[in-house]
C-alpha cells in the first residue's frame, strides 16, 4: 500500500486502521515519503518502507519502477491512482474522481499534466476500486473501462465523529473561534471546484433578503488554487464581517465545529464521493449538498439539495434550516441513520475481497461489480 500525505491521506489512514483490525495475518509494506517517518500502523504484520520517488512529479513513476525491485509484492494498492506502469507488480488503484476531466479549467499545469496519466493508470490496473456508483459509471464512459473490473467500495466518516451536547459545545466552539451563536459551516479546501465563491454569493443573498445579519458563515479548509480571488470576493460583496475562514483545523476541532454549526452546506460542482456531508450527517447536523454528481447518492433523502449554480436557491435552503426547527430536527435524525449505512470496517472487508481476487487471478464476483451498487446494501 502506498501512502502519501496528501488529499486522500484520511481515505488511507482509514482503510489502514480497519485493514489491521480485520487482518493479523497477511503481510502489509506501508511505503510512505522519507519525511513521514512514524509508521501509520503498530501491528506485527505491518511494516513502514521508505519511498524517495517525488511526489506528483515527472520521475515518480520511472523511480517506483525501481524502488520496488527492493521487495517480493504480490499486489500494489496505490490509493491516489497512479501505479508504476512498467512493474511487473500486480496493482490495485483507487480513483477518487474524474472532476479533473469534467472541470479541466480549474487545474494548474503541473495538475493537468499528473492528472493526464489516468488512461495508462486504468488500463495498465488489475482492478480499481471507486468510492461511489456515480464514479464508477463515469469511469465506464468517460475512460471506457470495463465494468467488471471495477468495484464501488464506499468510505465512511471519521468514527471520531459522533453527536455531543450541542449547547455547551456551541459555546465553546463560538468562544475558541470568535464565531457568532448561529453559523453555516462549509468544509474543503477553499478552490473553484468546491464552488466556495457560489456559496458567498449565496450568503450575501442570505443576509441581504433574509436580514439575518447576525448569522456567521465559517469555512474549514486550506487555501487552495485562486485563493486570492475568495478573498476579494468577500470584500466586495461586503460581507467580510460575517464570513470566518478558519484554515485546516485539527479534527477534534472539525468534530465540535459540526457539532455546533446549525447546518453544513457542501455546495461542490462534482465529488467523487463527498465525505464533509458524510462528517455532518454522523453529528447529527443537517446538510445541504448540490444535486449533481455522487452527492444525491452519499445523502439519500437525509439532506436538501441544490442547483449549485443557483445561489437563491443556496440560500433559500439555508434560510429554512436556520429557521424551520421541525425541519432541522428531521433532517438531524435521518442523517444519523444515513451515516450509520456507511462503515469502515465494510470498506476494509471489501478491500481485502479485492486484493485477494486480484492476487489469485480470481475475477470479483459480479453481484458486486458488475450491477449497480447502494449504500443501503452495506457494501
Amino acid at each position: 500500500m502506498y501512502y502519501q500525505p496528501a488529499g486522500i491521506s484520511r481515505y488511507t489512514w482509514h482503510l489502514l486502521q480497519a485493514l489491521a483490525e480485520l487482518d493479523s495475518e497477511d503481510e502489509f509494506i506501508v511505503f510512505q515519503q522519507r519525511n513521514h517517518k512514524s509508521p501509520l500502523i503498530q501491528q506485527a504484520n505491518f511494516r513502514r518502507a521508505t519511498l524517495f520517488a517525488p511526489v506528483h512529479h515527472r520521475l515518480e513513476q520511472s523511480m517506483l519502477v525501481a524502488e520496488l525491485l527492493r521487495f517480493r509484492l504480490d499486489l500494489l494498492h496505490s490509493t491516489d491512482f497512479i501505479p508504476p506502469l512498467y512493474s511487473p507488480v500486480k496493482s490495485v488503484i483507487t480513483v477518487h474522481d474524474l472532476a479533473f476531466l469534467h472541470y479541466p479549467h480549474f487545474l494548474t499545469a503541473a495538475s493537468a499534466a499528473y492528472y493526464g496519466q489516468i488512461d495508462k493508470a486504468v488500463s495498465h490496473a488489475a482492478h480499481v476500486i471507486v468510492p461511489s456508483e456515480h464514479t464508477k459509471q463515469d469511469l465506464i464512459a468517460q475512460l471506457g473501462v470495463p465494468g467488471d473490473r471495477v468495484s464501488v467500495i464506499y468510505e465512511a466518516a471519521n468514527p471520531l465523529f459522533g453527536p455531543l451536547p450541542v449547547e455547551t459545545t456551541r459555546q465553546a466552539v463560538c468562544a475558541q473561534y470568535g464565531l457568532p451563536e448561529r453559523f453555516v459551516l462549509a468544509v474543503g479546501t477553499i478552490e473553484p471546484r468546491k464552488n466556495i465563491n457560489g456559496l458567498l454569493h449565496a450568503f450575501a443573498h442570505l443576509r441581504q433578503k433574509y436580514a439575518l445579519d447576525d448569522v456567521g458563515l465559517a469555512i474549514a479548509g486550506g487555501k487552495g488554487w485562486l485563493y486570492d480571488e475568495t478573498l476579494e470576493l468577500i470584500d466586495k460583496l461586503g460581507i467580510g464581517a460575517g464570513v470566518h475562514l478558519l484554515g485546516r483545523v485539527p479534527d477534534e476541532d472539525l468534530h465540535r465545529l459540526y457539532v455546533a454549526a446549525r447546518c453544513h452546506i457542501h455546495p461542490a460542482y462534482y465529488e467523487g464521493f463527498g465525505l464533509p456531508p458524510l462528517e455532518a450527517m454522523a453529528c447529527g447536523t443537517p446538510t445541504i449538498v448540490s444535486n449533481v454528481s455522487s452527492l444525491p447518492e452519499v445523502v439519500g433523502d437525509a439532506a436538501l439539495l441544490v442547483d449549485p449554480h443557483d445561489t437563491e436557491e443556496m440560500a433559500v435552503a439555508m434560510h429554512r434550516l436556520l429557521t424551520d426547527d421541525d425541519l432541522h430536527a428531521e433532517l438531524s435524525e435521518k442523517g444519523l441513520q444515513r451515516a450509520r449505512v456507511f462503515s469502515w470496517q465494510r470498506a476494509a472487508q471489501r478491500t481485502l475481497e479485492v486484493y485477494r481476487t486480484v492476487v489469485e487471478a480470481r475475477p470479483i464476483p459480479s453481484s458486486r461489480s458488475a450491477t449497480k451498487t447502494t449504500p443501503e446494501q452495506g457494501l
